[in-house]
C-alpha cells in the first residue's frame, strides 16, 4: 500500500491468482475509509452486471456521494477496458482501483487505458514479509546495493533479532529453518488458512490454467490438455534450457504454439523465462524456471533438487525489483547489466565467482552472500 500513489484516478492491482488481490482491496477500504460510504467494493461475479453497465453504475455511485470504487474480478465484465475509460473521462472526481489477472494487457496494445492507468504488481510474500508475519518482527525492505556492500552486518543484525525472538518464546528454530519453511509453503498468503496448503495450491494452479489462460486469452478448452501436459513436462525438468522441437513432439503441436504456451504460462505467473540481454518473446528463452519455489514443492514427484530450488528462489526474489538476464560469463545471472551472480544451495569454497548467493549460510563473507537475504528486497 505504501508504494501506491493513491491520488491517481485509475489504479490497477495486477497479481497472480492466490496472492490476495481481493484481500488487498478490502483491507485498503477498511484502513482508509472505515465505515464511510464514500468507498464501495464491487465484484463482477454479481449478476447485477449482466443487465447494468459499469459506467451507469459508477455515475449513480458518484451522484450519491461516492468517491472511490474498488472493482474485483474485472475480467468477467465484457468490454471492461472501454467501460473503465468511460468512467475515467466522464467522472473526474471518481477514483477507481481494480484488480486484474497478470495475463490481461493493460498497457501493451490497450488503446483504452495505456495513457491513463497506473499499474502495480501485488506479489506473493517475500521472505521478509513471511518473517514479519510469523514472528511479529518489523523488518524493512533493503535495496540490492546495500545487501551487496553490507550483507555481513545486515545478516548479523537480522539473525540476532530472530534468535532473541525465539529465545523469548523458548523455541529452537533457526533462521535457516524459517527460510526452508518459506521455500516450502510461505509464498502464497493462504498458507495462513486452516486448509491443506498444497491441495489449495493445486486448485489455484488449475484455475490459472483454466481461467487466466484459457478464458481470458480465449483459447479453446480442447487445448487445455496440451497446456497441462507441457506444464507437467516443464515441472519435471525446470530449471531447464527448453528444447522446443522435443516439446512440440511431446504434446503434438507446432514450435510456434509451444512458444505461445510458454508466454501464457509466464504471464499467468506459473513460469519465469530467462533471456539474454536484448532478447525477449518470441525468442526462445535460455532457461525456464518455475515462478516460485512453493510451486515446485506442490507439483514435483518427490522433493525437488535443492540446487534447483535455490536458483528458482533467487530469480523470483531478484526479478521482483530488478532486470534479470542470462549471461555468457561463468556466472548464472546478470542483474541490471551491472552485477553478476552465481547461486549455490550450499557453500562450495572459494570458487572465484564475482558474487555468489549461498543457500546454507546464515552469515556471509566477502563476495559470498546468504541466499535468504535476497528475500528482503520487498
Amino acid at each position: 500500500m505504501d508504494e501506491i500513489n493513491w491520488d491517481d484516478r485509475l489504479i490497477a492491482i495486477k497479481g497472480s491468482r492466490g496472492v490476495g488481490k481481493t484481500t488487498f482491496l478490502l483491507q485498503y477500504a477498511k484502513e482508509r475509509f472505515g465505515h464511510s460510504r464514500e468507498c464501495l467494493y464491487i465484484n463482477f461475479n454479481n449478476f447485477y452486471f449482466t443487465e447494468h453497465t459499469l459506467a451507469d453504475f459508477a455515475a449513480e455511485f458518484v451522484r450519491q456521494g461516492g468517491k472511490t470504487l474498488l472493482i474485483d474480478q474485472t475480467f468477467k465484465y465484457d468490454n471492461w477496458s472501454e467501460e473503465l475509460r468511460r468512467c475515467y473521462d466522464s467522472l473526474p472526481d471518481l477514483h477507481i482501483v481494480f484488480s486484474c489477472s497478470p495475463v490481461m494487457r493493460l498497457v501493451e496494445d490497450n488503446h483504452d487505458l495505456q495513457d491513463v492507468v497506473k499499474m502495480y504488481n501485488l506479489r506473493g510474500f517475500s521472505f521478509r514479509e513471511y518473517l514479519n508475519l510469523e514472528l511479529g518482527t518489523h523488518f524493512k525492505p533493503l535495496n540490492l546495493e546495500n545487501i551487496i556492500d553490507n550483507h555481513t552486518e545486515i545478516a548479523t543484525n537480522i539473525n540476532h533479532v530472530i534468535s532473541q525472538n525465539y529465545a523469548e518464546k523458548q523455541q529452537s528454530k533457526s533462521l535457516l529453518d524459517m527460510f526452508n519453511d518459506y521455500l516450502h509453503h510461505g509464498y502464497f498468503p493462504f498458507y495462513l488458512e486452516n486448509r491443506n496448503y498444497y491441495e489449495n495450491l493445486l486448485k489455484t494452479i488449475n484455475m490459472m490454467l483454466e481461467v487466466d489462460i484459457l478464458m481470458i486469452k480465449q483459447i479453446d478448452v480442447a487445448y487445455l490438455a496440451k497446456i497441462r501436459r507441457l506444464l507437467h513436462i516443464l515441472i519435471q525438468t525446470t530449471p531447464c534450457s527448453p528444447n522446443v522441437s522435443k516439446l512440440s513432439l511431446a504434446i503434438d503441436t507446432s514450435r510456434a504454439t509451444i512458444m505461445n504456451y510458454l508466454k501464457y504460462l509466464k504471464d499467468a505467473r506459473l513460469l519465469n523465462l530467462l533471456y539474454r540481454e536484448g532478447e525477449t518473446f518470441p525468442k526462445k528463452p535460455v532457461k525456464v524456471y518455475m515462478q516460485n519455489t512453493n510451486l515446485m514443492y506442490a507439483t514435483a514427484e518427490g522433493y525437488p533438487d535443492s540446487q534447483d530450488v535455490a536458483q528458482t528462489y533467487f530469480y523470483n526474489a531478484i526479478h521482483s525489483c530488478h532486470k534479470v538476464n542470462a549471461t555468457d560469463r561463468s556466472e548464472l545471472f546478470a542483474i541490471d547489466s551491472k552485477w553478476y551472480f552465481n547461486v549455490f544451495d550450499q557453500y562450495k569454497g572459494n570458487v572465484g565467482y564475482h558474487l555468489t548467493a549461498v543457500g546454507n549460510m546464515i552469515i556471509g563473507e566477502g563476495n559470498k552472500i546468504p541466499l535468504w537475504l535476497f528475500g528482503f528486497l520487498y
